[in-house]
């Protein structure tokens, strides 16, 4: 049997060729454009991104219209936690390898990551206080603190201490993976580890530490530093130090845009939840993430 043949339209027999050509190809390159847009049940976006239940977690505590903002700003930056611990986790494993350019690729993909979570502080930095105590209190006691994946993160920069599970005590879950992480090296426990197989003389009560302490600078780290950067700065480990520091000085931007929100918002009174408030993030905002990295340069 011949194939079915297309029977021109008076329209198109008075039309030339080209022009017959080119809206032929015209229609079918709309009908081939058009999105399938009956589904048996929900949509494949839907079942994948969960755009659902993600848009309709905000439940307001209060009449004000700008605790929206707050909350899912709040919500966005739990997300963000979520992306990079999971980027540090892939990089400090790869490192436990010696697979450094995985660990590269996902320190570079945090830094982007760090870049947009720190880009959350800005529908939040130009609050006041009558502002920001319009729907305070129905915050209760919560604090940004008490954020598990947020500790995950400072646990993965080195920066441990058991009593922040504490908090997590009624979540067994939550606080059974914190204290997994709690009990593992971190991203710069994993480099050093790295630095000690390439040959480089990282003393054994670093490598041997107590790993649920927070990681405290020593000398001989700094030496190390200190002699890969008077070298090859091309060298992969050189390149892997610089990107290490591209995460901490976001983490100190991170941080710091965190003190000048809350500063703005409330000044010096008592945080909620109890904390000290701007105090506490002063001192946190003094705190170098791979403090060596640092410190080395002032000797090269």
């Amino acid at each position: 049997m011949s194939p079915k043949t297309h029977e021109a339209s008076p329209e198109e027999r008075a039309a030339s060729p080209a022009e017959h050509a080119a809206s032929t190809a015209s229609t079918e390159a709309g009908e081939a454009e058009s999105p399938n847009l009956d589904f048996a049940g929900t949509t494949p976006y839907e079942d994948y991104v969960q755009a659902d239940v993600l848009t309709h977690l905000q439940h307001l505590r209060s009449d004000d219209p700008g605790e929206m903002v707050f909350l899912v700003t709040t919500q966005v930056m739990e997300l963000w936690f979520t992306v990079i611990v999971h980027e540090w986790e892939t990089a400090a494993h790869a490192l436990r390898r010696d697979d450094i350019p995985t660990a590269q690729n996902a320190l570079k993909r945090s830094l982007r990551e760090l870049e947009a979570l720190n880009a959350s502080w800005r529908p939040l930095a130009q609050l006041t206080p009558a502002q920001f105590n319009s729907y305070r209190g129905a915050l209760g006691e919560g604090s940004g603190f008490q954020s598990a994946m947020y500790r995950r993160m400072e646990f993965l920069l080195g920066d441990k201490s058991a009593s922040m599970l504490v908090p997590h005590r009624g979540a067994p879950r939550v606080h059974a993976e914190l204290e997994k992480a709690l009990h593992e090296p971190s991203l710069y426990d994993e480099v050093l580890g790295l630095l000690a197989r390439r040959g480089h003389a990282i003393p054994a009560s670093v490598l041997e530490r107590d790993l649920t302490k927070r990681y405290e600078p020593s000398p001989e780290v700094e030496a190390v530093w200190t002699e890969l950067y008077s070298g090859d700065e091309h060298g992969d480990l050189a390149r892997l130090g610089e990107t290490l520091t591209d995460v901490a000085e976001l983490v100190w931007r991170w941080r710091n845009d965190h003190l000048v929100a809350t500063r703005r918002a409330m000044g010096s009174k008592t945080g909620t939840g109890g904390s000290a408030g701007v105090a506490w993030l002063e001192k946190r905002a003094t705190k170098n993430v791979f403090p060596e990295l640092w410190t080395a340069r002032s000797h090269v």
